[in-house]
């Protein structure tokens, strides 16, 4: 769908997008793709994205508290239990997602 009017869209027959609750807002309930025709997850932006304030991530220390030092040895021990490996992207993956080693 294209945006010609906030609130108004080309097509009024599956209407997804819908003002938000807070002022000057719009939600999308789905999956968003830009520049992508075919996103599998909540939001996929298929080339660089700018973003002129910040971003919080879940592992940001911002939203962290009782933040505590652990016993190294004891890190060391469970890293050498860890399953490790090595793959390669499957082609239509990587040609998808625009990476060129696989």
């Amino acid at each position: 769908f294209q945006a010609s009017n906030p609130g108004q869209f080309e097509s009024d027959s599956d209407v997804l997008w819908q003002r938000g609750h807070v002022p000057e807002t719009i939600a999308y309930h789905g999956r968003v793709g830009i520049n992508t025709d075919a996103p599998d997850e909540a939001l996929v932006v298929c080339g660089n994205a700018k973003v002129m304030g910040r971003v919080l991530h879940p592992s940001d220390s911002r939203a962290k508290q009782n933040i505590r030092e652990v016993d190294t040895n004891e890190q060391l021990r469970r890293i050498t239990q860890m399953r490790l490996v090595e793959y390669d992207y499957k082609p239509e993956f990587a040609s998808v997602m625009g990476i060129k080693d696989t």
